[in-house]
């Protein structure tokens, strides 16, 4: 299916060279999918372990389940190499 620019109201088709530039560019896009999913995933992640940051520090004592679950956020991105299991993580609950 051809492309076209929009030139000054007027549709031009793309030619050959970009034709194949376009395709490079998405399949660049489509390729790191995976790796903006799992920065994502990161992102989330690390606001989450953020908000329980201060219950680490030297003078508080962290309960076993504060613990297992900080240990669960820091893991959830073990082995998370595409989007679908990016996107279906499964979140631990904080205590």
């Amino acid at each position: 299916m051809p492309r076209y620019h929009n030139i000054n109201g007027v549709k031009v088709q793309f030619t050959a060279e970009e034709e194949t530039a376009r395709d490079a560019e998405e399949k660049a896009w489509a390729d790191a999918a995976p790796a903006r999913a799992l920065a994502e995933l990161r992102s989330k992640r690390n606001r989450l372990l953020a908000e329980t940051d201060y219950l680490a520090l030297s003078d508080s004592t962290l309960s076993d389940d504060m613990k297992t679950y900080r240990q669960s956020l820091r893991d959830l991105p073990s082995g998370k190499d595409t989007v679908e299991k990016c996107e279906n993580a499964t979140w631990p609950t904080k205590p």
